[in-house]
């Protein structure tokens, strides 16, 4: 009886554990569904900064400021933005972009002392600092996005850039496809080209749908009379169209967050489902065994007294 009893116990284990679950993925759902929204919302401002950057791409101000033009400096050093989750359960969405991160800092010949991250979600932060990279900037990955937040990370790595501390600055984050597929993404923030911006835009721009992007001019005039100055114009509207990439990768790593963790707690909720029903059946063909063997008992010893 025993044994009955471990069993009965695990069993009782079992469904806890799928109530916990099913409670984690019905919150996830909801916190999904609004996250894709705003994800999607978002879509059409990152649209607009293409349009915008594609029609000044010809100008010779633009090819000859600091932050669009390649950094010559000497240095080899590259700084990263990696955004991930400060939570875990959800797959392996963390894994995934720390995992793309480090393998293109590998495959640039960087040594840790060479990459210098800044981490949005303690995941991240953890991550690189045990493994010995300087961690410039610590943001907490929460529910809401922030204007400030996006334009405090963009102006620290611009500066950086421009001061030719740094040769390039890189984003990594999970870009969301779909409920069920999220793909670990790196893209370049500086120096920023019409080539990157175009490339974020495709990856989350879908192809047909309410989100779906419409036919554009791609009008590229050769050059612009800036003013007040082209100094000044495009000091204010660069940064601004690298922010764009910012916030739409933190906006696009939320929702695969959400997505992630109620597809792993709807899977979490199966398997406590499924191991219940093999207990279940553990423990009936137990109490059967264990009935069988008292009533064996029984009529043996009612053959011996007869005898």
């Amino acid at each position: 009886m025993a044994g009955l009893k471990q069993i009965k116990t695990k069993i009782v284990a079992m469904k806890k554990s799928q109530t916990v679950t099913k409670a984690m993925e019905a919150v996830s759902a909801a916190k999904m569904r609004k996250s894709q929204q705003t994800a999607l919302s978002g879509r059409a401002y990152a649209r607009a900064a293409a349009s915008v950057l594609s029609r000044v791409a010809g100008s010779r101000e633009l090819l000859s400021h600091p932050l669009a033009r390649p950094n010559t400096a000497s240095g080899k050093r590259a700084l990263y933005i990696v955004i991930t989750s400060d939570k875990g359960l959800a797959g392996a969405l963390n894994s995934g972009v720390l995992k793309a991160a480090a393998r293109d800092i590998a495959e640039a010949g960087h040594a840790p002392k060479d990459a210098a991250i800044i981490a949005v979600g303690r995941k991240a932060h953890d991550y690189f600092a045990a493994r010995g990279y300087p961690v410039e900037g610590f943001y907490p990955n929460t529910t809401e996005v922030t204007g400030e937040t996006v334009r405090t990370i963009v102006d620290t790595a611009a500066a950086r850039f421009m001061s030719g501390e740094y040769k390039v600055v890189k984003i990594a984050y999970q870009n969301f496809i779909s409920t069920f597929e999220q793909r670990p993404t790196l893209r370049t923030v500086f120096p920023l080209s019409l080539a990157d911006l175009e490339r974020v835009v495709g990856d989350i721009t879908p192809a047909k749908g309410a989100f779906a992007a419409g036919q554009t001019s791609d009008v590229r005039p050769s050059t612009y009379t800036l003013e007040p100055s082209q100094e000044e114009v495009l000091g204010v509207i660069l940064p601004m169209l690298a922010s764009v990439i910012v916030y739409h990768a933190l906006l696009e790593s939320q929702a695969s967050e959400h997505s992630a963790r109620m597809v792993a707690m709807k899977s979490a909720s199966d398997k406590a489902a499924e191991k219940q029903d093999e207990l279940t059946l553990v423990f009936n063909k137990a109490r059967q065994a264990a009935i069988t063997r008292e009533v064996s008992e029984i009529i043996g010893g009612m053959e011996a007294l007869v005898s």
